[in-house]
C-alpha cells in the first residue's frame, strides 16, 4: 500500500534529503500539499514559534497524522507537538529512511510512537486534560489503552484481545474523540493520570 506523504523541513539541506530518501520508497508518495498526504512530515530542529506554525499549518489544512523529526525536543515542546496532532517522534540523530518509514506507516494505520524517555516525560506532566470520573472508559477501552501503553501496536492488540484491527482502531478512534484527546499517546497518558491503567 502507498502512502501519501507531505514532507516538510525547516531548512533547505534537510528538505532535500528527506524527499530524495523517501521519494525511492516504492511504499511512499510524496504529495504537493498536507491536504492531499495521509501524513505529514515534518523536520525541525526545535520547536520554536515558525516549527509550531508548521504544525498548526498541516493540521488546519486537513493532516491529522503527524510525524515529527526533531534535534532538541524539551517538555514544553513534546506537550505543544502532542496537542497540535503529532503521533510519531523521531530524533534526528536516529534518522533513518527505515526508521522514518516505520514511524510513517504506524502513523497511517492510527498508530503513535514516542521514544521511551520521551513518552515518560510526557505522562510526567500535569493533566492537561479534564479529569472525568472513572466511569469514563468501559472495560474494553482500558484494556485496548493498557496495552498500547504497554507498547503493542494496533495488530498486536487484536490478536491479544482477539478483536479484528477495524475494532482496536474504532475503540481507539472513540475513546479519542469522546474525550477530546489528540491521538492515542494522548488517550494513554490521561488514562494514565486518572489512575485507569
Amino acid at each position: 500500500m502507498t502512502i501519501p506523504v507531505w514532507v516538510k523541513a525547516l531548512d533547505p539541506l534537510s528538505q532535500f534529503g528527506l524527499v530524495h530518501a523517501l521519494g525511492q520508497r516504492p511504499e511512499i508518495l510524496l504529495a504537493d500539499d498536507p491536504d492531499a498526504a495521509a501524513v505529514a512530515l515534518i523536520a525541525v530542529d526545535s520547536l520554536d514559534s515558525g516549527a509550531v506554525q508548521v504544525l498548526r499549518s498541516a493540521t488546519q489544512r486537513g493532516c491529522r497524522r503527524i510525524v515529527l523529526i526533531g534535534s532538541a525536543i524539551d517538555d514544553d515542546a513534546l506537550m505543544t507537538a502532542v496537542g497540535l496532532g503529532v503521533c510519531g517522534v523521531l530524533r534526528r540523530t536516529e534518522a533513518t529512511p527505515d526508521r522514518i518509514v516505520h514511524l510513517v506507516r504506524a502513523a497511517a494505520a492510527g498508530d503513535g510512537n514516542l521514544p521511551t524517555d520521551l513518552l515518560g516525560r510526557l505522562l510526567g506532566q500535569p493533566s492537561s486534560v479534564r479529569r472525568l470520573p472513572h466511569s469514563s472508559l468501559s472495560d474494553r477501552e482500558t484494556q485496548v489503552l493498557r496495552l498500547v501503553a504497554d507498547g503493542k501496536d494496533t495488530q498486536e492488540i487484536a490478536r491479544e484481545l482477539s478483536y479484528s484491527e477495524r475494532t482496536v482502531k474504532n475503540v481507539l478512534h472513540d475513546v479519542t474523540s469522546r474525550l477530546q484527546l489528540r491521538n492515542r499517546s494522548h488517550a494513554v497518558a490521561y488514562a494514565l493520570r486518572q489512575g485507569l491503567i
